[in-house]
């Protein structure tokens, strides 16, 4: 019977507003962004040791992380912002490897632009 398996802490969806780009609007007005990350924190037992959150990497945290990250100052590209954020969710304890995307949700009428960035390890 397994006991341990790769387990990875995963944000779907998460949208608020961001001072991002380098379009006049963008320069005055935050605009709204998605961001989806993945989190893999490798091998872990299939129960954790306790049912305490200070022994897990608890997803408030990371929630909070990435809107700080992405919400700190204006940055005019997106690939300064997710390469800052992949970066620092890189640092949390236990963290092997991170997958982070954001998009732009209204930058086209037509279609939203992202970027998703995949750092450490992922096998």
């Amino acid at each position: 019977m397994a006991t341990k398996g790769t387990q990875i802490l995963t944000l779907t969806g998460l949208r608020f507003d961001a001072n991002l780009g380098i379009l006049e609007q963008e320069k005055t007005a935050p605009q709204p962004i998605q961001v989806d990350a993945e989190l893999n924190l490798g091998t872990q037992p299939l129960l954790p040791r306790d049912d305490d959150i200070t022994h897990v990497l608890d997803y408030r945290k990371v929630r909070r992380i990435i809107i700080d990250e992405c919400t700190a100052e204006h940055v005019n590209l997106l690939e300064s912002l997710i390469g800052k954020l992949a970066s620092r969710l890189m640092q949390l304890p236990g963290v092997l490897g991170v997958r982070v995307k954001i998009a732009k949700l209204e930058i086209f009428d037509d279609c939203e632009v992202a970027i998703r960035v995949e750092t450490g390890q992922w096998s």
